[in-house]
């Protein structure tokens, strides 16, 4: 049976990787993630389940060691945040194009540079985009909860070894540091080598034996032997987007007005709803809880349905670029943000949809706008 406990975010994820059968964890402290590898260590879990947790010498030594430990078809994974994340990209664009499979999490943080320990979704282009090197994209997962800080490790790790492939889970200080009741999972064994011989045994370096020798690399000099990696790549991305997009609709069904937001600005949208249906707005909330997979034909079809889309986010403008794309012109898409560590109200968040998108409505200043932008 599942244990009931009270525990931040990151603790509860914490808890999660050991309780999900991961067989190592290499990271580096920092704020406002540290709470992952401190939790791992006072846990001590390779006395529980033989768990290797490892503080690395830094970020970049930290996603090397996975890289070697997940060729070895082993559950591996790391965290970080913001700033040590960017040093762990070139590791990540490496694990990608080798198609081993990994999780990463990253507890965001306010940047650029240094920044602030405070909460922050400005990693999103780093995330969604690639972020490092080379035609690459990550799986990538938006907790909006800290149930779902500890549920999508394993979900994350299914998705590694269904696709041999790096996954993201893109946390925030917000998510990663409030305490909430968290159902934990019961413990799972760890696979053996002898199960990762059977199961993964074509791919992994599992010792010698007397098959063929499996060679671990992202590297190929021949163009032709490139662009085929390459495309096998991208066939598990088009894969990922059929078979394996999640996203949850909130009060959309006889919506007039559409927030979009995801993680921690979910919540405050969700309760921006709840204001707006009070003073007589129709408004729904779509949150994507896969950043990519990004829901672009769900956000599609409610482009025929309502009047006005504002994404809200913790930055000065990221998703909402693909909330555009999405909805391809068919309708008003203004964004509202804070940044530097600022969290939004829902009031805030439900005055910038009557300042941005109802009353541009009613002054008609988007029939202008639209047809600049065309």
């Amino acid at each position: 049976m599942s244990e009931l406990k009270l525990m931040k975010g990151n603790e509860a994820l914490a808890e999660a990787a050991i309780r999900a059968g991961v067989d190592a964890y290499f990271g580096y402290p920092i704020t406002p993630q540290s709470e992952v590898i401190e939790h791992l260590m006072a846990e001590r879990p390779e006395e529980r389940t033989g768990m290797i947790v490892l503080q690395a010498e830094s970020e970049i030594a930290a996603i090397n060691m996975v890289y070697g430990a997940a060729s070895t078809g082993k559950k591996v994974m790391t965290s970080s945040s913001s700033p040590g994340i960017s040093l762990k990209l070139e590791g990540i664009s490496y694990l990608a194009g080798a198609e081993l499979p990994a999780v990463i999490v990253n507890v965001v943080r306010g940047g650029p540079g240094l920044g602030t320990i405070q909460p922050s979704q400005a990693d999103y282009f780093q995330s969604v985009k690639g972020g490092g090197h080379g035609d690459y994209k990550l799986y990538v997962l938006a907790p909006a909860s800290v149930q779902e800080m500890s549920d999508f490790v394993e979900d994350a790790f299914d998705i590694a070894f269904k696709y041999r492939a790096p996954v993201l889970i893109l946390s925030d200080g917000l998510i990663g540091q409030m305490m909430e009741k968290v159902y934990l999972k019961d413990q799972q064994e760890r696979i053996s080598d002898e199960e990762v011989i059977k199961k993964y045994g074509g791919w992994a370096v599992t010792g010698k034996t007397d098959r063929k020798r499996n060679i671990i690399t992202s590297l190929d000099l021949q163009s032709e032997k490139m662009e085929a990696r390459v495309h096998r790549l991208l066939k598990k991305y088009a894969q990922m987007e059929k078979e394996d997009l999640r996203f949850e609709k909130i009060s959309c069904d006889d919506a007039e007005y559409l927030f979009v937001a995801y993680g921690s600005s979910a919540r405050i949208a969700q309760k921006a709803v709840e204001l707006a249906r009070k003073k007589g707005i129709k408004a729904g909330l779509l949150r994507p809880i896969t950043l990519f997979p990004f829901p672009k034909q769900q956000l599609f079809e409610l482009a025929d349905q309502v009047k006005g889309i504002l994404s809200v986010e913790l930055n000065a403008g990221q998703m909402v670029e693909d909330v555009r794309l999405s909805v391809e012109h068919k309708v008003a898409v203004e964004h509202f943000g804070r940044t530097g560590g600022i969290i939004h109200t829902p009031e805030e968040v439900l005055e910038a949809l009557e300042e941005k998108i109802i009353h541009n409505e009613r002054i008609g200043d988007y029939k202008t706008r639209e047809s600049s932008i065309l």
